[in-house]
């Protein structure tokens, strides 16, 4: 509408089939200040709505007489309605005053905002006119909205459902793209200043800004949100903003919704391109603000998360002794892996070890059951027992024994696997306890590999363990002990798991460390549990 309160911008397709009275009403129309598009009939004023559908510039409203020769204006007006991108398009029918009373309901049942009865007062026309499309853009106007909120619950359940930080900036990224309609951005500016970053383009790396845009954002995200709390709504201008976020090679405004953690220890950003705070939609941004919201709430726990892991990854790392640290083992080639988890997964307890005797070696890899610190913790605690236990003592059923009493005391609800391996280099005497472990695969030197049967309870369940089971070493064979980490893949059968094991143990080179790395080669990609492994045979 202009100052003069003419509806400049509105376009009336009008559908008169006398030649007199459409050029009447398109006279009066333009004259009140409406763009008009006239024609003459039913198929006719499809073939035109057609045409600007494609070219999306449809009209704001269609004032239709009742009376058409072919296709009546009840019949054009039900076709309108039934087409899904014509069907909010207004529709207001005119009939002359001597037409049957029954038109107006049958235009109304057809779907029909209005009835008009003509002639009529130029000021009726128009008033009827402005009432149908108000009435139209209020609907589409709330269908957007309905259609923007649906899209923010339906982004909110995805960003809950995030398993890292990555794929919650994934989504969020994705989410607010879909809210606003234009390229997004999203970061994750971490405790330890680690930038997570995601966009909404499915770009290659060849597209993406280099690793001195990434530093210029997190500089912005820590100036921006330094000692500030709640959300925070800017726009940074292009020089100060790297190109390349939103489109390949371009420059863009960003406008940024900035949310720091409760903590103010991380923050969040969604970012979207801008052409200064005049282009701004309040709409849009009040839904992408509510977004940051959602997306901050979810980040947090996985924060916290990563703080956890790394806590347990050091302790785990400090804890067990590296491959080139093992203690001398006079008698015995040990030759140790361990591989953690990817970096989405939840950390584990498992470990390996390998220690002195009075009479040999004791070699143990083993599992406690969880995902957490606090299984970090309990595995620990185990292997410092076993050290302590083994300077008096060597038979592996008695330190089971042992190890499943000190669980029970200390850690009742925690349950533990572990497997437990005692080797004296002189005969080759080898003992074996097995506390519901994947028991030791014995590798000969002809190319062929057994699992020593070997079984027993888990740790922590008070249950008696058997005797050691006892076999002989060659020199030329090789002993392999590993975490279920290894081999456990989600959907797949267990013996099944054991069994590629066996055969790709069986032909592997000669060899600890060929061993391992044919083994580590062959299983170790993306793993969701972490990898413990320990080879040994009897020194030349």
């Amino acid at each position: 509408m202009d100052g003069n309160g003419k509806w400049t911008d509105t376009t009336v397709l009008v559908v008169d089939a006398t030649a007199a009275g459409r050029n009447a009403m398109s006279a009066l129309l333009r004259r009140a200040g409406y763009q008009v598009v006239p024609v003459g009939g039913g198929h006719e004023a499809l073939a035109e709505l057609d045409v600007r559908l494609r070219k999306g510039i449809l009209p704001d409203v269609a004032l239709i007489a009742m009376d058409l020769p072919g296709v009546s204006g009840v019949e054009l007006c039900r076709r309108i309605k039934t087409r899904p991108h014509m069907a909010g398009l207004p529709v207001v029918h005119f009939s002359a005053s001597s037409e049957s009373p029954g038109d107006r309901r049958d235009g109304l049942e057809a779907g029909g905002e209005a009835f008009l009865t003509v002639p009529a007062e130029p000021g009726e026309i128009d008033a009827v006119l402005r009432a149908a499309v108000r009435a139209s853009r209020l609907r589409a106007d709330d269908q957007a909205v309905a259609r923007r909120l649906t899209r923010l619950s339906e982004t909110i359940f995805t960003i809950q459902a995030a398993r890292s930080l990555q794929e919650l900036a994934d989504a969020a990224a994705e989410g607010a793209a879909r809210l606003t309609g234009s390229p997004a951005a999203v970061f994750f500016l971490g405790p330890d200043d680690e930038l997570y970053r995601a966009t909404s383009r499915d770009r290659t790396t060849l597209d993406m800004p280099d690793g001195s845009a990434h530093r210029v954002v997190a500089g912005l995200l820590r100036r921006l949100t330094r000692g500030q709390s709640g959300v925070q709504i800017t726009t940074v201008p292009s020089p100060l903003w790297p190109a390349g976020f939103f489109r390949p090679g371009m420059d863009h405004d960003a406008r940024l919704v900035l949310i720091p953690t409760e903590d103010g220890r991380a923050s969040v950003c969604l970012a979207t391109p801008t052409r200064g705070t005049r282009r701004v939609n309040p709409e849009n941004e009040s839904l992408v603000a509510r977004l940051a919201q959602a997306t901050v709430l979810a980040a947090e726990p996985l924060l916290m998360y990563q703080v956890e892991r790394h806590v347990a990854l050091t302790l785990q790392h400090s804890f067990l002794p590296r491959p080139d640290r093992l203690p001398d083992l006079p008698g015995i080639d040990v030759v140790v892996r361990y591989v953690p988890a990817s970096r989405d997964a939840e950390i584990g307890g498992d470990f390996y070890a390998a220690l002195r005797t009075d009479d040999g070696v004791l070699a143990a890899v083993g599992d406690v059951v969880g995902h957490s610190l606090d299984a970090a913790t309990v595995m620990v605690e185990i292997r410092h027992a076993l050290r302590a236990y083994c300077v008096e003592e060597s038979d592996p059923a008695v330190l089971a024994e042992r190890l499943d009493r000190m669980l029970q005391r200390y850690h009742p609800e925690v349950t533990a696997t572990v497997c437990l391996v005692h080797v004296e280099p002189g005969t080759g005497r080898t003992r074996i306890a097995n506390a519901g472990h994947i028991p030791p695969l014995i590798i000969r030197d002809a190319g062929t590999a057994d699992y020593a049967k070997a079984s027993g309870p888990l740790l922590g369940v008070g249950l008696a363990h058997p005797p050691p089971t006892e076999l002989f070493l060659e020199p030329t064979d090789r002993l392999l002990m590993i975490t279920d980490g290894l081999i456990e893949t989600r959907g797949t059968d267990l013996a099944d798991s054991l069994e590629h094991l066996r055969a790709a143990a069986s032909g592997a080179l000669p060899g600890l460390d060929a061993l391992c790395d044919t083994l580590l080669v062959s299983f170790g990609h993306d793993r969701e549990d972490d990898i413990a492994m320990l080879a040994l045979r009897l020194a030349d």
